[in-house]
């Protein structure tokens, strides 16, 4: 829309250069060369953030379905290589799951987990053998590790060979992630100014202009010459107030988790009321694990995600998955990991579950299990659950 008005005012000027000439006022000119050209320059180094929000998430921004109730997957590359990752994709696609979330992590949160496969990767192969499923990480950080622009680039890349297809989630880091892979890790103002930043920088590339971007912490000039030909809802993750505050404000939509959406929507309502936003054009994705099974299979779980309860205070900010671990299994009981947690072989308690999390605002669930055996649930849920829900949905309408 910017763009529009300096074109606008190019031609403007263009009109008075043409009419001072004519007249033979030379010396004017150059009054309104400088005049002109230090509004744009003014215009240009503005930070767009706040008048950008009240039309983050229109219709051109966020297509419909997006908001439309959506039961998704959780693909953990932690805790499973990329190969068993694509099939799992391609067997939830098959099963009637809606989208993919997929994690994207340098190193596992636990060592125990054993894996930390390249999510870009395995979403770009799933998309090659399915036709329908959506995907998105949950959540790429796209301030260390990755840049901004070459996060732009990707995802861009992605939405043309899978058009409507795809999100971006992004979130601030971990020090797991970014520490590990690049040695820095600074306070969390500094991450999370970035993660504003770098989300202008995606949102600008993705128009497909040449931009020329000197920001606090990044200055890009460069043009994605592959720009995405439909929109790619750019979610932020929330974990806490501030974040949540963030979310609301800078993102199209949210990922969180359910006891953060319970004690924090508040905070994100806010942030997108200050910012002039509709809330009911703004996804909400919740993260929810789920066990089929028994209170063993369900602690046989936990031991991979063991960490869950204290991940974002205090062990985001260690480098080391074993340190995780350890702390993790001293710290930690098992029956505080798996609080909260769906577990069973009555498809009434997933569904139940679910129906809440929806009734409370989310647009999209996405379960997440720690059992060995995923293709149990995601078996179990095309037959027994899915269809539950679906019929719930349609008397609902």
């Amino acid at each position: 829309m910017k763009q529009k008005s300096y074109e606008g005012f190019i031609n403007r000027r263009s009109w008075l250069k043409t009419a001072i000439s004519l007249l033979g006022v030379t010396g004017l000119d150059g009054i309104f060369q400088t005049a002109i050209d230090a509004r744009i320059k003014n215009e240009s180094q503005e930070t767009p953030v706040r008048t950008a929000q009240g039309n983050m998430n229109t219709e051109d921004r966020i297509e419909s379905s997006w908001l439309t109730r959506q039961v998704g997957f959780q693909l953990a590359h932690e805790q499973f290589p990329v190969p068993e990752l694509v099939e799992l994709g391609i067997a939830a696609d098959q099963a009637g799951f809606d989208l993919l979330a997929v994690s994207d992590h340098f190193q596992p949160w636990q060592a125990n987990e054993g894996h930390s496969g390249q999510a870009w990767v395995t979403m770009s192969a799933i998309g090659q053998r399915t036709k329908r499923i959506r995907m998105g990480t949950t959540v790429t950080c796209p301030t260390f590790r990755y840049n901004p622009g070459v996060v732009a680039e990707g995802f861009a890349s992605l939405s043309l060979l899978y058009p409507g297809r795809i999100f971006l989630g992004v979130g601030s880091g971990e020090a797991l992630n970014e520490e590990a892979a690049v040695g820095s890790w600074p306070k969390w103002p500094e991450r999370s100014e970035r993660l504003v930043e770098a989300a202008e920088i995606i949102r600008k590339l993705w128009g497909g202009q040449q931009i020329d971007h000197s920001g606090k912490y990044y200055k890009i000039n460069a043009r994605l010459y592959d720009p995405p030909t439909k929109p790619i809802p750019l979610m932020m993750a929330g974990n806490g107030p501030k974040a949540m505050y963030r979310c609301g404000q800078y993102a199209d939509g949210l990922i969180t988790d359910p006891k953060t959406w319970k004690e924090h929507k508040s905070e994100f309502q806010k942030g997108a009321a200050d910012a002039g936003k509709d809330l009911a054009r703004m996804p909400v994705f919740i993260e929810q694990y789920v066990v089929v099974g028994d209170k063993k299979d369900a602690e046989e779980a936990a031991e991979f995600w063991r960490f869950g309860p204290k991940a974002w205070k205090p062990y985001f900010n260690i480098r080391d998955p074993k340190t995780i671990q350890e702390r993790a299994d001293t710290e930690i009981p098992l029956d505080k990991v798996t609080e909260g947690w769906a577990v069973g072989t009555d498809p009434e308690v997933h569904v139940k579950i679910l129906s809440d999390l929806f009734a409370a605002g989310a647009t999209g669930v996405h379960i997440h299990s720690g059992q060995h055996d995923q293709r149990r649930v995601i078996e179990f849920y095309g037959k027994e659950v899915l269809p539950r829900l679906q019929n719930i949905k349609a008397k609902a309408a």
